[in-house]
């Protein structure tokens, strides 16, 4: 099985933004107004290249939740 590449949405607190990075690298892909702009309807999946495991963060920087695209591959769901 392939590796997934793996990013992180989280709140910066000096642009006031919501930023989605690539772990490892730190490379911000997009930045976002809201939390909500940012995990409505496939943004996220479009953003990561319809390929990636993304964990959401809250403000307070723990996870909320982890999102694998595409669902196939979320090696939770296998078994």
């Amino acid at each position: 099985m392939a590796k997934l590449p793996r990013y992180t949405l989280s709140h910066n607190d000096k642009t006031k933004k919501w930023e989605l990075k690539r772990e490892g690298s730190g490379e911000v892909i997009k930045r976002f107004a809201t939390k909500a702009a940012a995990t409505k309807g496939g943004v996220l999946e479009r953003a990561v290249g319809k390929m990636g495991s993304v964990r959401i963060r809250k403000r307070n920087g723990k996870i909320q939740e982890e999102r694998t695209y595409p669902r196939s591959m979320d090696p939770r769901g296998r078994g």
